[in-house]
């Protein structure tokens, strides 16, 4: 029998609702997270860079993770570990597993640029957590790369399940199913989510189902079912937004597009800073459209 592999799916990396004085509001994230699953996704990863971690608290950040759990169950909930500290990212996978959830997401060292050996303790170390870890390569923002060799060798040594691959570089789906056919490999970035979901993704970790979340589970399970004359059409019409997600304004944006949807997208903590005019008209010009042509 095989184990349920709880990080497939469309899997929304959940946006945090705050309040006009920053305060994080916890009874719209409870609801936010059942109107995600209510309109098709299967899961939220809270605790990501768009649910702005770096800047909570850790009663903030404990409480998110209960607050997602209670509102649609700790098999749907994998929320991100990240710390600049392994003990500290294990700690956190165990308030995890305290909470009910059955997987968690972490990013490599990113305090500094982490050599393989690094990489490869940090991982064991939160995998003691007894928790099924996905990685999370996004060689963009952290500046270690987790190549493909690497990857195997990290699931060939039971550290991680899945990778959430952020590189933009879909050349690498076949290179790691070579390497490692066990390894589920999940799409990080909207904007290629055809592209890995053809090369066979198992899972989507998304950020535009935060204000669209029918569309884009419609779209993700069209592309990994071959179904490309319902997924392309699709896929060029929300392009627009998609791109968003791997753009430096990605919060702000997504955050937008859940206010013009009728959502609370709502406001950020600095250091992020509102969006300039010219990129507020381009987000909610796509938004718009993407709205009148029946997105939901």
């Amino acid at each position: 029998m095989t184990a349920p592999r709880p990080w497939r799916g469309v899997l929304v990396a959940t946006a945090l609702p705050l309040n006009d004085d920053l305060s994080v509001n916890y009874d719209r994230y409870a609801e936010h997270c059942a109107w995600l699953v209510a309109g098709g996704c299967d899961g939220v990863v809270p605790n990501g860079s768009l649910g702005e971690y770096q800047v909570l608290t850790p009663e903030e950040r404990a409480r998110v993770v209960e607050t997602a759990v209670a509102a649609i169950g700790g098999e749907r909930v994998m929320p991100g570990v990240a710390a600049y500290g392994s003990a500290e990212a294990r700690r956190w996978a165990e308030q995890a597993a305290e909470a009910g959830c059955h997987a968690v997401m972490l990013l490599p060292p990113n305090a500094y640029r982490a050599d393989e050996r690094s990489v490869l303790a940090h991982y064991a170390e939160v995998a003691r957590s007894g928790l099924p870890v996905v990685a999370y390569n996004n060689p963009i923002d952290t500046k270690v790369d987790l190549v493909p060799e690497l990857l195997a060798r990290l699931h060939g040594e039971g550290h991680i399940h899945g990778v959430k691959e952020f590189s933009g570089d879909v050349r690498r789906a076949y290179r790691i199913a070579e390497l490692a056919p066990e390894l589920d490999l999940l799409v990080g970035a909207d904007d290629v989510l055809l592209e890995l979901a053809v090369a066979g993704a198992k899972g989507w970790v998304a950020g535009y189902p935060n204000a669209l979340p029918r569309s884009c589970a419609e779209l993700y399970r069209a592309a990994v079912g071959g179904d490309l004359d319902t997924a392309l059409p699709l896929y060029r019409r929300l392009h627009p937004l998609l791109r968003w997600d791997s753009r430096v304004e990605f919060v702000q944006a997504i955050k937008l597009s859940m206010d013009l949807a009728g959502r609370h997208g709502g406001p950020c903590r600095p250091p992020r800073v509102p969006l300039s005019p010219e990129q507020e008209a381009t987000v909610r010009a796509a938004t718009e459209k993407a709205l009148a042509a029946g997105s939901s």
